[in-house]
């Protein structure tokens, strides 16, 4: 079995990376983060043109007709690059939902308009701190009416469609809500990675549209996050990678005591420490990649995996990099804290490693 790209898959990716090397260096991710702006409107249009927002989605609602592959390869990408854009929301959440379980008419409605990057999604599953489960859900859906409270919700201020957990008298529905409508009220939250903002979206009687026919079920929510979980671990092990190579570097060029702070052994067990844990969440990435393109029943397990172990390697990397780095990494002026504000921020994003981790053991018990 090869869980490796093909060289048209090589080749997207090369073509992303120096898209995104002459469009978004760490300066655009910092601007982001310095400033009032939920995202950076002229590298999401970039990313638009290139027709990354509509990868996944069939070219008959004006995708690009790619798989999850090519999907996971430009998220890789994306993470490398820090880029300041609700390309998860709106991508692997929002879009992925869509594909799997709306109807022939919200498909033509909103596919389209998502992959032009002419609408932003967002997911609001949370209400509030703790984990987010299913069955425990306070935001409502009767006769047609949402009504309840999401928070923390990523990338909520730009959004113009929001994909609602809620529940019925049955079951965990998912609910399709339009923000601008009436009954809606969305707010920012101050958040440790503003270049990744978070908000509040208050729902009183809101207008809402079942995903599909029936909304799903907690089944449903449960196989979208798994799906979310493989794209945002390439995501994460980008991020991962370009921490390591800048660190890296930094210790070939940094001198002390007349030879490089490379040659010492404390920081080359550091190194090799990161490098094995880049390793490791390359693997269970790559197989929850291979997972999610071929539907297997293995997907929850190969996602569980590939979440923990990509938060476990961005974490380890981004927090090294700060150490070794030493105190020039403390500053605001160096981009240290700018992997460690993504690095946190994405480790929670679907909910903590230790959940993930906590699921892993329970289906590898099963």
């Amino acid at each position: 079995m090869n869980f490796d790209f093909s060289e048209e898959q090589r080749l997207l990716q090369k073509t992303a990376r120096d898209f995104l090397s002459e469009r978004c260096p760490l300066s655009v991710a910092r601007g982001v983060l310095e400033s009032d702006a939920a995202f950076d409107e002229p590298l999401w249009k970039g990313v638009a043109e290139m027709g990354w927002l509509g990868a996944a989605i069939p070219e008959s609602f004006g995708g690009a007709g790619y798989g999850r592959l090519e999907l996971a390869l430009l998220a890789q990408e994306l993470g490398r690059a820090l880029a300041p854009l609700p390309f998860a929301s709106s991508v692997y959440l929002v879009t992925e939902a869509l594909l799997m379980a709306g109807s022939d008419a919200q498909k033509e409605r909103y596919l389209p308009r998502l992959a032009a990057g002419e609408l932003v999604g967002a997911f609001a599953l949370s209400e509030g701190p703790g984990r987010s489960e299913s069955d425990a859900l306070q935001t409502t859906y009767r006769e047609g009416r949402v009504r309840g409270c999401k928070i923390p919700v990523a990338d909520a201020a730009r959004a113009g469609i929001a994909l609602v957990a809620v529940r019925d008298a049955e079951s965990a529905r998912l609910v399709l809500v339009d923000l601008s409508g009436e009954g809606v009220e969305v707010g920012a939250l101050r958040s440790f990675d503003p270049s990744r903002p978070l908000g509040r979206i208050v729902l009183r009687d809101a207008p809402g549209e079942l995903l599909g026919a029936d909304g799903g079920d907690a089944a449903l929510i449960e196989h979208l996050m798994d799906r979310a979980a493989v794209l945002m671990a390439f995501e994460q092990l980008g991020g991962a990678e370009r921490a390591f190579e800048l660190t890296r570097a930094y210790c070939l060029d940094r001198f002390a005591f007349g030879r490089p702070i490379a040659s010492f052994q404390a920081l080359k067990h550091r190194m090799v420490d990161c490098y094995a844990e880049i390793q490791l969440a390359t693997a269970n990435a790559y197989y929850g990649a291979w997972a999610l393109e071929s539907e297997s029943r293995e997907l929850a397990s190969a996602a569980c995996a590939a979440r923990v172990a990509a938060s476990e390697a961005f974490s380890l990397a981004a927090a090294e990099m700060i150490q070794m780095h030493g105190g020039v990494a403390f500053t605001w002026e160096y981009d240290c804290h700018l992997f460690y504000r993504r690095a946190l921020a994405l480790g929670l994003a679907l909910g903590p490693a230790s959940a993930w981790r906590e699921r892993l053991v329970r289906q590898l018990e099963a």
